[in-house]
């Protein structure tokens, strides 16, 4: 068969596989190796093409929109540098489970290692950072390699939506000519890929529910974790117990109409009192999902080194202490139905005084943080996600950037009624792609988008801004400028190393971003004062385009108000808890 035939042929045959098995979406950047790769998924109707001009921030974009939809969502590069510019996108995708199908052109094997222009070692490339890896032969016309092609599209599908989601690769070599002709190809068999997720033992879940049952003063530990319908699943099997729910903002817990008495949201600022240690200390700790944002929580989680782990895991090991007693692993709403019904036969007694003493103290650090936030005229980071609990509507999605405004989300967003789902990249937790996430995100997300970053993760982005204008997307981008990276002023850094800070850590960049947003097409506002930021970010919500809202702090005053704010805190913890005693 001639060249261009059996090119056209083998795409058409692995493209339509692609969208048999369900995808429906493909990001991709401009590239000659990929030619007839780009040309077969124009030419399919059921997926839609998403053009960007940079790579990571297409591989960025790629898992924001999977991550909103829930579903494998494509990516596509070049040969070259070009597919290594995926790999921040792919380690994301890895450790967050979002199942991401890679597509890489390539040169053909007898250019390799030859001194070809734009060629690299494509295969694994990515590494241990994949489900799987596969390079397709060079389309021949042979029936059996549009087979082949047919049969890959299907698998690395499947592959990246089962049990847990994730990432996986495919290498496709073209040779020259790389216009395809297109033409009939072979029909490849069709059917669906089905797969299951782990089955727990009854017997084992008995005894895992008899010790949760034994013990009554016992927390729940909700970490970041994607299923928006888990919280009431969760919230049955807590109240069962009489466990109060330290529920991170990235659990989907803090937001949204489930019953929200036991969940609380100030644990961030109470354990930060010392006192509160002892006098909180659980028998037991139930964690789901990943690791906790908050670190104080974290650094509790050690010291109370008695207590009992056991750890819901979605299929991965978040344990760094190594402490869990127990893993059950598996999709975390089956798992938490089947170990309520195994609590349920073990009938447990809950400790009402225990859950009382959590709540006491929760509410008396978010009542000491409201009140202090309130106080404030002057900018402050954290009071942002204040701000935006009141503003953000039902239906909102929330996107946190990594550093700082991750960890103010969590100590300074409340508990709230209204449906918000909260994203954040804490595969990783860096601060690349945060832009290009948050957009790919509000391409999938029929509410409002609002993504809350710092200056220096915007500045790593900012070729992602061009997908905004590009797609017309409506987004609303907080950003918090001080010039510089401000979570290091939080660190041992910013008073060990004094005269070395500014220039190794602080790095100020005097950038004036109002630029940016120009060059892109975007809106632009920046509020001096609260009253004008609570209408910049009203109004950008509505807005029909990407609108970018900017906070001027001050680093250095940013630490002083957030240790105002701690030590408020704290003062009304240690009074709840002497309070307590005395009764």
């Amino acid at each position: 068969m001639e060249h261009r035939t059996a090119l056209g042929a083998t795409v058409t045959a692995f493209v339509s596989a692609l969208a048999d098995a369900g995808l429906r979406h493909a990001c991709f950047a401009p590239g000659s190796r990929s030619t007839p790769l780009v040309l077969g998924l124009a030419r399919e109707p059921r997926i839609r093409l998403w053009d960007h001009l940079d790579e990571r921030a297409a591989g960025f974009f790629a898992l924001g929109l999977a991550r909103a939809l829930d579903e494998p969502v494509a990516v596509v590069t070049t040969s070259g540098t070009a597919a290594a510019n995926l790999l921040p996108a792919v380690v994301e995708a890895n450790l967050a489970q979002v199942p991401l199908v890679v597509l890489t052109a390539d040169r053909p094997p007898e250019l390799r290692d030859a001194g070809a222009p734009q060629t690299i070692d494509q295969l694994r490339l990515y590494g241990t950072h994949v489900k799987w890896f596969a390079e397709l032969p060079p389309p021949d016309g042979t029936p059996l390699v549009q087979r082949a092609a047919a049969s890959a599209a299907r698998r690395a599908v499947a592959l990246a939506r089962a049990f847990p989601p994730g990432p996986v690769h495919l290498n496709l070599p073209y040779r020259e000519p790389l216009i395809p002709h297109f033409g009939p190809s072979i029909t490849a068999p069709l059917g669906a890929v089905l797969s299951g997720t782990p089955q727990l033992d009854e017997s084992e879940l008995a005894e895992v529910a008899a010790s949760l049952a034994r013990r009554r003063r016992g927390i729940v530990v909700a970490g970041p974790q994607p299923d928006p319908v888990l919280a009431p699943a969760l919230v049955e099997l807590a109240s069962l117990l009489g466990y109060p729910i330290l529920a991170d903002p990235l659990s989907q817990l803090r937001a949204g109409p489930h019953p929200r008495d036991l969940v609380l949201d100030a644990y961030d600022a109470v354990l930060r009192e010392p006192e509160a240690l002892p006098a909180l200390q659980p028998e037991l700790v139930l964690r789901v999902g990943a690791i906790p944002t908050s670190k104080p929580l974290q650094l509790a989680l050690e010291a109370w080194e008695n207590a009992e782990q056991v750890l819901l895991a979605a299929g991965n090991w978040p344990d760094p202490a190594h402490r869990a007693r127990w893993v059950l692993q598996g999709a975390l709403r089956p798992v938490v139905r089947a170990l309520t019904r195994a609590v349920a036969v073990a009938a447990p007694r809950p400790d009402t005084d225990w859950l009382a003493r959590w709540r006491t103290v929760d509410r008396a650090a978010r009542a000491a943080l409201e009140a202090g936030l309130a106080e404030l005229d002057e900018p402050f980071e954290g009071r942002v996600f204040r701000e935006l609990a009141e503003l953000l509507p039902d239906g909102a999605a929330l996107v946190a950037g990594n550093s700082m405004p991750v960890r103010d989300l969590d100590a300074f967003f409340p508990s709230v009624p209204q449906r918000v789902r909260i994203f954040a990249n804490r595969g990783a937790n860096g601060i690349d792609g945060v832009t290009s996430t948050a957009l790919g995100i509000a391409a999938a997300h029929t509410g409002p988008t609002v993504l809350v970053t710092g200056d220096l993760s915007f500045y790593h982005d900012l070729t992602g801004l061009l997908a905004a204008r590009r797609h017309r997307l409506r987004a609303t981008i907080v950003l918090l400028h001080n010039d510089g990276g401000g979570i290091f002023s939080f660190l041992p850094q910013a008073h060990e190393v004094p005269e070395q800070f500014e220039f190794l850590f602080g790095t100020p960049h005097g950038l004036d971003f109002q630029h940016a947003a120009a060059l892109f097409g975007l809106a632009y506002a920046r509020p001096t004062d609260w009253s004008n930021t609570r209408a910049a970010l009203a109004a950008a919500l509505v807005a029909d385009r990407t609108s970018v809202v900017e906070l001027r702090t001050d680093r250095q005053r940013n630490v002083a108000l957030h240790q105002a704010l701690w030590a408020r805190a704290r003062a009304a913890v240690r009074d709840a808890l002497a309070a307590g005693a005395r009764r």
